[in-house]
């Protein structure tokens, strides 16, 4: 079981997380959630330890329980401009915009983050296995850029986007080689 507060003693705890960040082509997603601070369940995990199916279903469920919730986006171009950590981080900043109420604390997975206003922080490698809000705003983040590159996919089948996401798998690499590249990719990548 995920632990609930990484401290006990704020209510307003945003998660947050990323996905896509080490994809060839695509915006970078981002998630910020407040649960309730009696919040429980077991299934809530890192969303890569989870199947589509249950990731959805969890969707769901924090978008319907949580005390806010927002998914920010920094796109391709934006990553080619000020490189892929400082737009990650730009993405989960547009996220905790969107909180109502404000968080009064912030929690990141990973070891990376910059301030975010005067809001107290702390980063935590592999947080979204040990905090529940972490893990449910990777699960936002995770599912929403699924459903962008399944839509980007329709516009642009030859990479295989609806099922490896714009990660550099050999269909998507061979795809780039053969059709070359779209507006959609991040032009800093090294491509091999």
């Amino acid at each position: 079981m995920l632990l609930a507060r990484y401290n006990p003693d704020i209510l307003l705890e945003a998660g947050c997380d990323e996905a896509g960040r080490g994809c060839l082509a695509g915006s970078v997603y981002a998630a910020a959630v407040i649960l309730p601070p009696d919040y429980k369940n077991e299934l809530l995990n890192d969303s890569k330890q989870l199947s589509p199916a249950v990731r959805y279903a969890l969707r769901e469920e924090i978008e319907r329980v949580a005390l806010a919730w927002g998914v920010g986006i920094a796109t391709a171009q934006e990553i080619d401009e000020i490189n892929i950590l400082r737009a990650s981080i730009l993405a989960m900043h547009r996220a905790l915009d969107q909180l109502d109420p404000r968080p009064e604390r912030i929690i990141v997975d990973g070891n990376r983050f910059s301030p975010y206003g005067l809001t107290p922080w702390n980063t935590i490698v592999k947080g979204d296995g040990k905090y529940m809000s972490i893990a449910a705003a990777s699960i936002l983040a995770k599912t929403y850029r699924d459903d962008y590159m399944k839509q980007l996919h329709e516009e642009y089948p030859h990479y295989g986007w609806d099922h490896n996401a714009g990660y550099p798998t050999k269909e998507h690499r061979e795809g780039i080689k053969v059709h070359g590249l779209t507006p959609y990719h991040r032009l800093t990548f090294h491509r091999g």
